[in-house]
């Protein structure tokens, strides 16, 4: 992959620099922002029944939150210590006692009445449980009684009718790769993660384009290349601790772009509690933002590329890294012959974007001698997804930002086990190493000595909805194991999803908290395995993060829930159990066992068997993936792909709806009210133009509507491109189209066009046909 060694963290400049000063206001005094210094102190009054704990947890382990990669408090970036509210709001999960037996034990209608908020504050999971259609409370069973269910259950079905699920969790390497090995092992390829809904497309595209399923390069290329663009992402909100990382980058006098619908506060402007200047005046982060129409950006690409290739007419050489696409890249032609014939018009539409404000995007990329993309959600949850960052590949090859310092593609991660997810094989394209082909199922089966079925399993998504085929369909899911998740909060169309977990026979919840998903009836039973977290995991584990730092976290010290297991060996016992006469074939008693074997299975983790104590950490695949622009392609070229435009259909009038995150990990809230914009959870973001020709005030009562669903919220004025609003996520899902999944990587498609009225229009015709004839034109209006 790449020869050059990552160098370590690099120092912060000591010395002020008033010129990247938000305010000269102390501490942000009337704008609206976080409160740090609030936010810690209220962390701390939570966690005052297990402070210690709390502060080993900190001090000791690897980061549960976001996959920046930080261990204890310092990461391989930047010295010094680094510590945001994300990490510490995710704290509680891990030093909560038990929920109390008189409320755990509650009428189940009791429980239904909370929030997935709620039922978060309750505490941890102490005990398998058991609940079966008719009763109506929770009751404990034994270690021995869930694990007989499950495996009888599974022994009965076909593996077909069998699906598995990992969240992001703070799950480990270790249990994912055991997680992966044992669905093979049952005889089911009908596994799959949290990357599924947020970063699966990243990979899709990058294998295709460049032939990696990862960032090529660190979070130190961001400090000191010439421009680092964020498309689609809000990293200062995800991955609050990468706001140094900007600091220091413009210091060293890179340019940040910010590429959104939405010209985000938090992108605009941040108080970073941990630089003294920050803190105090904060810090311009972007120098300039476009804001793209939701689902323009490959229109917008596209124009970049078409002024590229008329610049190269006008003076060879002004615009492309001709030197590197000679020797390191497929398909220019091609690509050029696609690009010539796009239509200007059609593109400025589409994208939201002057010709003229392209083409300064176009002039700062050319004039630059290296860059850095960085992007995420807001380029991969669509239907074209995969197109959206092979879009992003094409530039960076264009501009040869591929393989050296201070340039890259950075699929930034949200979770600090996802990334390692797949590379360990729980994804029903992939098994370690490589991808679901013969050639590595071969090499798989050698060394697990066993058969691994070679028919194609389903994404998440899919697996859910085969709840409701027919009794007897082959693939009718009969039992979900699912570690984590919250499918009633994170799949659109939530009424749907409720159906589909009321229609398998048993559904396995194991996790360290309850949530609304739960609660929910099964046919046959629902039983609830309580987990470790990766703190208590026995002999500790490792995460992989967004730049392939493989880290250590050891186990820590403090007090432990009654009966709650490491997830790796909650998966060795029931393989055991489903199948007591291979069971050797997956037998691991020592997490050193497990990356001993993930070291042989997945190439490019040779080294994790060398992690054994706190800090130990390597980088897979060196410094840069791609290193001297040779790919780990077929021909080790990377490949220029030209892609068509998307059919959007936003009829005239109508809006195209995205989703946004406020105070919030995932799907868990953390506040009701989003500290960068003051928005509360039900609030509309909606440009001020586009309200008023609509009739609309401020803070006045709306409803967004469409054939999916219906969204009660309140109109609030913001900085948006026009003709798109924004709804927080998850509560907005009930706009969002079940059963729509991007064909190459199967993330499901989060954006959709959607109605706005005032409340009280809408509810003096909610008894007409008035609605029904709206939906009727939205669905046949021409796109």
């Amino acid at each position: 992959m790449g020869k050059t060694k990552h160098n370590g963290p690099i120092k912060l400049p000591m010395t002020p620099d008033p010129k990247h000063w938000v305010s000269p206001i102390p501490f942000g005094l009337g704008k609206v922002k976080p409160k740090h210094i609030r936010d810690t102190l209220k962390v701390v009054l939570e966690n005052r029944d297990n402070l210690p704990y709390a502060y080993r947890i900190l001090t000791q382990g690897v980061c549960d939150g976001c996959a920046l990669g930080v261990s204890g408090l310092y990461d391989q970036t930047l010295t010094g210590p680094h510590l945001c509210t994300t990490r510490l709001n995710v704290l509680r999960l891990n030093t909560m006692p038990a929920i109390k037996g008189e409320i755990l034990h509650a009428d189940i209608d009791e429980l239904r009445k909370m929030d997935s908020t709620d039922l978060r504050k309750l505490g941890r999971i102490p005990y398998p449980l058991s609940r079966k259609p008719g009763e109506n409370k929770f009751k404990r069973i034994s270690w021995d009684e869930a694990l007989n269910k499950i495996a009888n259950k599974i022994k009965s079905i076909d593996p077909k009718q069998l699906a598995f699920f990992l969240t992001a969790r703070g799950i480990t390497n270790e249990v994912y790769y055991t997680a992966g090995k044992l669905a093979r092992f049952i005889g089911t390829n009908n596994i799959d993660n949290a990357s599924r809904i947020c970063h699966s497309p990243s990979k899709t595209a990058l294998k295709r384009s460049i032939g990696i399923g990862a960032s090529s390069c660190n979070y130190q290329d961001w400090i000191g290349t010439d421009v680092l663009i964020f498309w689609g992402s809000v990293a200062a909100n995800n991955q609050p601790v990468s706001t140094k990382y900007m600091y220091a980058a413009k210091r060293k006098g890179t340019k940040i772009i910010c590429i959104n619908p939405y010209r985000e506060p938090a992108m605009d402007g941040y108080w970073v509690p941990s630089i003294p200047d920050s803190a105090l005046f904060g810090t311009k982060i972007a120098d300039d933002f476009y804001q793209v129409n939701i689902g323009g950006d490959i229109a917008f690409m596209n124009g970049v590329m078409k002024h590229w290739f008329e610049m190269e007419k006008k003076n060879p050489g002004s615009a492309l890294d001709h030197n590197f696409i000679r020797e390191h890249a497929n398909g220019l032609e091609n690509l050029r012959n696609h690009i010539e014939n796009q239509d200007w018009e059609q593109l400025e539409k589409s994208s939201g974007i002057s010709k003229e404000r392209m083409l300064e995007f176009a002039t700062l990329l050319a004039k630059s001698k290296s860059g850095v993309f960085v992007w995420s959600m807001g380029l991969t949850q669509h239907r074209f997804g995969t197109d959206n960052i092979s879009q992003v590949a094409n530039l960076a090859i264009l501009q040869g930002f591929i393989g050296r310092e201070h340039c890259g593609v950075m699929p930034i991660r949200g979770h600090s086990g996802v990334q390692g997810s797949g590379e360990m094989g729980a994804d029903p394209f992939v098994l370690p190493g490589s991808d679901f082909d013969e050639e590595n199922i071969d090499r798989m089966e050698k060394i697990w000595g066993f058969d691994i079925p070679k028919w194609q399993g389903d994404i998440v998504g899919v697996s859910l909805e085969n709840a409701v085929l027919p009794e007897d369909h082959e693939r009718k899911l009969k039992v979900f194991y699912t570690s984590g998740g919250n499918f009633l909060e994170t799949m659109p169309d939530p009424h749907f999803m409720k159906k589909c977990l009321e229609n398998v026979d048993v559904r396995v919840h194991q996790d360290i908290i309850l949530n609304t998903s739960t609660l929910v009836d099964a046919k046959e039973e629902v039983i609830v395995l309580p987990a470790m977290t990766r703190y208590e995991q026995r002999g500790g584990g490792t995460s992989t993060s967004t730049e392939r730092m493989v880290y250590f976290s050891p186990e820590i010290k403090g007090p432990r829930i009654e009966e709650a297991r490491s997830e790796w060996e909650i998966y060795v016992d029931l393989a055991a159990r489903v199948k007591p006469e291979q069971k050797h074939l997956l037998h691991f008693t020592e997490g050193e066992q497990i990356r001993a074997e993930i070291a042989v299975a997945n190439r490019n983790y040779d080294g994790i068997q060398h992690l054994k104590d706190k800090g130990d950490v390597f980088q897979w695949g060196g410094a840069w993936l791609c290193e001297g622009g040779i790919c780990p392609t077929e021909d080790g070229r990377a490949n220029l792909i030209p892609i068509e435009l998307p059919e959007l259909r936003k009829p005239e009038g109508q809006f195209y709806v995205t989703s946004r995150r406020g105070k919030q990990f995932n799907s868990m809230i953390y506040s009701e009210t989003d500290p960068f914009n003051a928005a509360d959870r039900y609030d509309v973001l909606i440009h001020p133009e586009d309200a008023r020709e609509h009739g609309i005030l401020e803070n006045e009562a709306i409803v967004v509507h469409n054939q999916q669903g219906t969204f009660h919220g309140k109109a609030k004025y913001a900085n948006t491109r026009r003709g798109n609003i924004s709804v927080y996520w998850p509560e907005g899902n009930v706009l969002l189209q079940k059963g729509v999944y991007e064909k190459f990587a199967g993330i499901p498609e989060y954006n959709i066009s959607v109605m706005v009225e005032k409340a009280e229009t809408f509810n003096a015709h909610k008894d007409t046909k008035y609605v029904e004839k709206r939906i009727e034109e939205l669905e046949m209006e021409p796109s």
